[in-house]
């Protein structure tokens, strides 16, 4: 059995907050769900580029390929 991993999906959300979009994962993977949430506030604040008026993150279990993968995707700086 593959170890678990937790990756953080930032979202974009709408005013109420209750309509989200993934908009993209983290570039990092995390050992458990307390390390990733953790993380969660440094990880939003490098995330102002989306034109959302609420960003939010969420910690969701993953797999190591999705994590792996999830490396070779990271988004183009700008």
């Amino acid at each position: 059995m593959a170890p678990l991993v937790y990756i953080m999906a930032i979202l974009g959300c709408g005013d109420d907050g209750a309509t989200c979009n993934r908009e993209r994962i983290a570039p990092i993977s995390y050992q458990s769900v307390a390390e990733c949430q953790a993380a969660v506030p440094a990880m939003l604040a490098r995330s102002t580029d989306l034109s959302y008026p609420v960003i939010s993150a969420s910690c969701e279990r993953g797999t190591p390929q999705i994590a792996d993968s999830r490396q070779r995707m990271r988004p183009a700086a700008s």
